[in-house]
């Protein structure tokens, strides 16, 4: 048996460090509770209210997070279980620290690659996040080699002007909540514009 095939059977399993397994964790938890409080005492038409006709409602925020959600734990966790197993890339921890503290960021502005249809109502929403949580959770903790399995990332690539391209899989999962943190954030700025109704 070559070096390097028990280095990926060694690889595989071997679960993520406690430190890694805890942040991410924490993570999760903290976007899934300040989306869903931001947004569980809302009334019809706070959940609809556009502050202007190019700006998006609470409503279609939520709907692009779960859009995001949906697509990290469809297609993209698809692309990453098929694309081949490969070392950990050394600049993981660099990487880690940019999607958790450059994603959210609300001073960059991206478009998005499907803007929201607008029809969400808000007792799906809160459903379906909370679904979705649960399995970017239970993506987390059972899937083995998250670090041996990479992809193009274009918002990776944008956030760090072309210095890194591609995330594991450990890094889509933490991408998927700071995605929920930056729309949370936009959904804060919608609360607190002055023609925010009342009720």
């Amino acid at each position: 048996m070559t070096s390097t095939v028990l280095a990926k059977s060694a690889a595989v399993n071997q679960p993520l460090s406690a430190s890694e397994l805890d942040r991410a964790r924490l993570y999760l938890e903290q976007t899934h509770n300040g989306v869903i409080g931001a947004i569980k005492l809302l009334s019809e038409s706070q959940w609809s209210f556009k502050p202007a006709a190019d700006r998006w409602s609470i409503a279609e925020n939520v709907e692009h997070i779960v859009f995001v959600l949906e697509v990290v734990l469809g297609p993209i966790r698809d692309q990453l279980a098929a694309a081949p197993w490969a070392p950990v890339n050394p600049a993981y921890s660099q990487i880690d620290e940019m999607v958790i503290g450059r994603f959210p960021g609300r001073l960059a502005k991206f478009p998005s690659p499907q803007p929201p249809a607008g029809g969400f109502a808000r007792t799906e929403a809160l459903g379906r996040i909370a679904k979705n949580y649960a399995r970017l959770n239970e993506y987390l903790e059972t899937t083995p080699a998250l670090r041996h399995h990479t992809i193009e990332a274009r918002p990776l690539k944008a956030v760090s002007n072309g210095i890194f391209d591609s995330m594991d899989g450990y890094q889509w999962i933490v991408a998927a909540a700071a995605h929920t943190e930056r729309h949370t954030k936009q959904i804060l700025e919608v609360i607190a514009e002055p023609e925010f109704p009342a009720q």
